[in-house]
């Protein structure tokens, strides 16, 4: 079954949480009382620009907000003014997320920062008690995700990864799982994932930082450096802020604080794509840069320019995964993951599932509970609904650490190959690129003096 990585570690995490009982006390009994109607979980959010608001407001439903924090001002008094038409009391806000560690009145914080930020975040949460949940992609680097795995194990808390894909687009990507593990495109020899490019940016001046935005502070672990903007302002989602920048959205497009593309669309199609042929476990042998585009010069992997963007803006990549599937990750065609097999082909992405198998399930329906299968009980209402359920049963939810860093792993040697300028050969038993010492610096980073992460 496609979810029996889930369920194992479900089970050991179940044994840690009662082995550290003695820990976590005051804030698994919380947890606990959850079942209880009258009690609701208290949450915070830390990061509130876009993707942080939109996990927040599907969260009213299900739990009390008692605090927001975001370096940005502007964004924290607004965010905290449209909380309070939702619940009765405004939540406390707060520039340093470090408060809303230190209460014990906080069950669970939801994480939408910038990458760059997730990591640090997330272990403090946990080391304070918490439960977290937190936006993809969840690492910058590859042993962050390692770390991550850790504290989890060690402290027992719930984790959630805000893959929502899993949950939610109308069940679209579990039927296409369950379309795989019923054999209706036979077995599986390619998967495709339509990921898009991004646009280049042009040379980006050092400006003076917005009022309200403590820019030292959202650098944060990364390296010091000016903020930079252009004046045109960015529209639609996302919108109210400059279009090129080295912050707020379009840290997206910077190695320093993102991985451009690859780790924001692949994090979605990448997860679909490997949970469907079951490689949530293991990962690939080699990763091959067939084409790629970096906006800008690189040396010895890093860019020479700091004022542009400097992420993969076009790419091809060919991905050698187990059972000899061939994955491609392409910034060409359509948005969303298209699966080959010996009986047929299938596309999806959040909007439609085409092809004549599902054509097909009109005359020869999958059987009953196949979707349930895949996720591992009844379809929660939402991403959050089922990390609150998770809290409950003190159990992993459906976008768990490890399967998503195995995924995302794939997503960071993808730009790890192209930034170096060659395929690397991985090691999904060690987690490390075989034979090329330089390679290997790049599954790490140095954190800035003073954004170490309080262990």
């Amino acid at each position: 079954m496609t979810l029996h990585h889930q369920t194992t570690r479900r089970q050991f995490l179940q044994g840690t949480a009662a082995a550290t009982a003695g820990l976590l006390v005051p804030f698994a009994s919380r947890s606990f009382a959850y079942q209880s109607p009258n009690e609701r979980p208290v949450f915070a959010t830390i990061g509130l620009r876009n993707q942080g608001w939109t996990i927040t407001s599907k969260s009213f439903k299900f739990a009390d907000f008692a605090a927001f924090a975001d370096v940005d001002a502007n964004v924290l008094g607004d965010n905290i003014e449209k909380a309070s038409k939702h619940q009765s009391k405004k939540p406390d806000g707060y520039k340093d997320y470090r408060k809303i560690l230190d209460r014990d009145d906080i069950d669970a914080v939801m994480i939408a920062t910038p990458d760059h930020w997730h990591t640090k975040i997330a272990v403090e949460a946990m080391l304070a008690g918490k439960d977290v949940y937190c936006e993809k992609p969840l690492t910058l680097t590859i042993d962050e995700g390692k770390l991550i795995e850790k504290i989890v194990d060690q402290t027992g808390r719930v984790f959630q990864v805000g893959t929502m894909q899993r949950t939610e687009s109308e069940q679209r990507f579990l039927q296409a799982v369950a379309l795989i593990n019923h054999g209706r495109i036979g077995t599986v020899k390619k998967v495709t994932c339509g990921i898009n490019g991004m646009e280049a940016s042009p040379v980006i001046p050092k400006v003076k930082t917005p009022d309200g935005l403590d820019y030292d502070f959202w650098l944060g672990p990364a390296p010091k450096v000016d903020y930079r903007a252009l004046p045109e302002m960015r529209e639609g989602y996302g919108g109210g802020v400059p279009l090129f920048s080295n912050c707020h959205y379009s840290f997206r497009n910077w190695h320093e604080y993102s991985g451009g593309k690859l780790t924001d669309w692949g994090a979605h199609h990448v997860d679909i794509a490997c949970w469907a042929i079951g490689a949530s476990e293991t990962g690939p042998s080699r990763v091959t840069p067939l084409n790629y585009t970096l906006p800008v010069e690189y040396k010895e992997g890093n860019p020479v320019v700091d004022d542009q963007y400097n992420a993969a803006t076009q790419f091809n990549i060919q991905v050698d995964m187990p059972n000899d599937i061939e994955m491609i990750i392409t910034s060409e065609g359509d948005n969303g993951i298209l699966f080959e097999g010996t009986k047929g082909r299938f596309f999806v992405n959040r909007g439609k599932i085409t092809g004549k198998p599902v054509e097909d399930l009109e005359s020869n329906p999958l059987p009953g509970g196949a979707i349930e299968e895949v996720y591992g009980g009844p379809v929660s209402e939402n991403h959050t609904a089922n990390f609150i359920d998770a809290m409950n049963s003190r159990k992993q939810p459906i976008s768990d650490v490890w399967s998503h860093n195995r995924m995302l792993e794939i997503c960071h040697l993808s730009n790890i190959a192209m930034r170096l300028g060659r395929a690397v050969n991985w090691d999904p038993e060690k987690r490390e690129i075989v034979g090329d010492s330089q390679a290997n610096t790049f599954l790490s980073r140095e954190y800035r003096k003073g954004f170490e992460i309080d262990m």
